[in-house]
């Protein structure tokens, strides 16, 4: 037996803002069930990047984060511009955000947050050998200091769960993974 896709009966926005959009979608399962109210959180494409420097420090962020009323450390990260791809706005969030740059980028993963009510991809990168560029370009609703830290500390903080962004923590959790000497 195969899994086949919904049908979309009708869709209707119950908020568009800038960082919330949210619809109630009206939709038929392929056994015939309809299913009357189906939210979906739309939001744009994703990127965060683990970025390493030419002394083999991790550079990472700390920022307030109002939903769980704390400062965290995190991987550098934002939201790809209308027309932007991927790697551009992976490679314009590190240099405004750090101010570092350059080095050999790769893509490490490409993951949802949660396919069954969100409707979009984060894109994780790897950025190797980066280097300081010029300063921070902050937004003006952006509080972050930069953070440095050895291969041992970010794994500790991945061991005992500091890391509480899940779509920071599965790519770091893979390249640790993959990486054996990084451990």
């Amino acid at each position: 037996m195969s899994i086949k896709k919904w049908k979309t009966l009708s869709s209707e926005y119950i908020i568009r803002r800038p960082w919330l959009t949210a619809r109630r979608d009206r939709v038929q399962l392929p056994n015939g069930v309809i299913h009357p109210e189906y939210y979906v959180l739309e939001y744009p494409t994703w990127v965060n990047v683990i970025a390493i420097d030419r002394e083999g420090r991790f550079i990472m962020v700390e920022q307030y984060r109002h939903g769980l009323r704390n400062v965290f450390t995190e991987l550098v990260a934002g939201v790809v511009e209308p027309g932007e791809e991927p790697l551009a706005a992976a490679r314009r969030e590190l240099l405004e955000e750090t101010g570092y740059g350059n080095g050999e980028w790769s893509l490490l993963t490409v993951l949802s947050q949660n396919p069954s009510s969100t409707d979009n991809l984060t894109y994780s990168f790897i950025a190797r050998d980066v280097e300081p560029l010029d300063s921070q370009h902050l937004d003006a609703t952006e509080d972050i200091a930069v953070r440095f830290l050895t291969r041992d500390e970010l794994y500790g903080m991945l061991v005992r769960d500091e890391i509480k962004q899940s779509l920071m923590a599965a790519p770091l959790w893979k390249y640790f993974c993959q990486c054996a000497d990084n451990i």
